[in-house]
């Protein structure tokens, strides 16, 4: 499918539950809906500014007919997605700029700000009806737990939080240990038992829900810049539950198995440009992954062209992919190829969680945004020797020279 031109930076892109429709939140302050079919043609549908300043991010209603904008205006608003206008507007739900927002529950939606304030809010109500400030730095992500309940939230303060909604006290549920990093995103595998984070050093880190969140378990190095994006394949895959897609700063898009840990494939790539966000249409089970960021486009890559070739022991065939090193073709629709299928390297870390949080157990300027969380400004590292200030007694020391002939440096 062709690449969708927006004019502006995105930061966020949400799909229609059940309809062909994508929506983007642009630096511009806009909000800008498109349709689409399996053909590749695509229509503009409404572009609407909510409020002064830029749109980072957005989510929407169980059923589609409601979407839920934020931003550097402080405000939370609410848009109807079949005529493109404004329904309800809180002016002033925080106090500084909102960096991310999701819909957790039919009647419960999370906001998360630049200083690290998480609000709950209830559509019906006018006002807040929790407030948690466990964080001191800017709130990067959030995944929703169905089967407990728990909101877990990362931070640019190095840690993430899991909250149960349930609860009315403002304290979380569990707060994870100092990672040493900014943690950027996250996403669950091997059915909601692991989740994993990606951070500013290119490093996956895996948390084990038994085992508490108070430290990861695992650390997954080969990413040679900062993970801002994480994504999970659709359930009918049968590799689906462990791997995951993966934006980067360096603009590639990339398919990662985990637990055995290899990269299986680019199955995008925006240039120079980073990538803010990805996503899978259709609530996640569709066959269109679309990836945002820098470089002013919506990318929409067709999943299937991309995995057509995965047998029923969930391998991929990477022989079909082309058989020369080389940029990946620029209509976005890229293919799984030999010469990047290859292993990353996995390291155990000594377990340094205090004994309170190891026995949790779990079941599993209209055109600028100087205001927007700016990632700690940091020497180039090797990520390979970044990993060397808390190496375990187990870990694995990885020669640079591996990412050679995989067209992964910067």
């Amino acid at each position: 499918m062709p690449d969708i031109p927006l004019g502006s930076q995105v930061f966020d892109l949400v799909f229609h539950p059940d309809a062909g429709l994508v929506y983007t939140a642009l630096l511009s302050g806009h909000v800008s809906a498109f349709s689409y079919d399996n053909q590749g043609a695509h229509h503009p549908v409404f572009s609407f500014k909510p409020a002064k300043g830029s749109c980072r991010g957005l989510t929407i209603s169980q059923d589609g007919a409601q979407l839920w904008a934020v931003g550097k205006g402080k405000g939370l608003h609410t848009i109807d997605t079949a005529t493109g206008k404004l329904t309800d507007t809180r002016a002033g739900a925080h106090d500084t700029a909102i960096n991310r927002v999701k819909r957790i529950m039919p009647n419960l939606i999370a906001t998360g700000d630049d200083d690290g304030i998480i609000k709950l809010w209830d559509p019906r109500k006018q006002d807040c009806i929790r407030t948690y400030s466990q964080h001191y730095d800017f709130i990067s992500d959030f995944l929703w737990l169905e089967d407990k309940k728990q909101l877990i939230a990362t931070s640019g303060d190095g840690t993430l939080s899991v909250m149960d909604v349930r609860s009315k006290k403002t304290e979380p549920f569990a707060h994870s240990e100092n990672q040493e990093d900014e943690l950027l995103s996250i996403v669950t595998i091997k059915g909601g038992t692991k989740a994993v984070v990606g951070t500013q050093l290119g490093v996956l880190s895996i948390f084990n829900r038994k085992k508490g969140w108070g430290d990861c378990v695992d650390r997954v190095l080969g990413h040679p810049h900062s993970i801002d994006a994480l994504c999970a394949l659709p359930s009918y895959y049968y590799s689906s539950n462990n791997t995951i897609l993966t934006g980067s700063s360096d603009g590639l898009l990339r398919a990662v198995q985990l637990l055995p840990t290899k990269m299986v494939g680019i199955v995008a790539d925006h240039g120079d440009f980073p990538i803010e966000r990805i996503a899978v249409d259709r609530a996640g089970e569709g066959r269109w992954v679309g990836s945002v960021g820098h470089d002013e486009t919506l990318r929409l890559t067709d999943l299937r062209e991309v995995f057509e070739d995965e047998d029923a022991d969930g391998t991929v065939d990477a022989d079909t992919g082309p058989s020369e090193e080389g940029p990946l073709p620029s209509d976005g629709e890229a293919q799984v190829s030999k010469e990047s299928v290859e292993e990353f390297y996995v390291s155990k870390r000594e377990r340094h969680t205090d004994d309170e949080n190891d026995n949790v157990e779990g079941q599993e300027s209209e055109h600028s945004d100087s205001s927007r969380p700016k990632k700690k400004k940091r020497k180039e590292k090797d990520p390979m020797k970044a990993s060397k200030k808390r190496k375990g007694k187990n870990e694995v020391d990885a020669d640079p020279s591996f990412f050679s002939g995989l067209g992964l440096q910067s």
